[in-house]
């Protein structure tokens, strides 16, 4: 895995749609657009989200996938409050 996306976020109100959605929508990136790995967390009213690839390529078409950019919308007009993504390189991984 070379890539990181790293998706932070400021809860306002997470509805069942939202649950359904993102459920979707993670399946959808491991199966359709290469997502190699998909780990998420929620505490109180934060949310930190790691998906990990191979490529900027594939990290690009995800972000323009229309479903995604569908679900982009709700988050912004009724999930969050406030979210960032940072898209990283990942220079060394290991683990015990």
């Amino acid at each position: 895995m070379k890539y990181v996306v790293i998706f932070k976020a400021k809860i306002q109100s997470l509805d069942q749609e939202y649950f359904d959605t993102a459920n979707q929508l993670r399946e959808k990136a491991l199966t359709e657009f290469n997502c190699q790995k998909f780990e998420a967390v929620a505490e109180n009213d934060f949310e930190i989200a790691l998906s990990y690839w191979n490529s900027l390529e594939d990290i690009q078409a995800w972000h323009k996938d229309a479903e995604h950019q569908v679900a982009q919308r709700l988050g912004k007009q009724r999930w969050y409050e406030s979210f960032s993504v940072e898209v990283c390189e990942v220079l060394k991984a290991y683990s015990t």
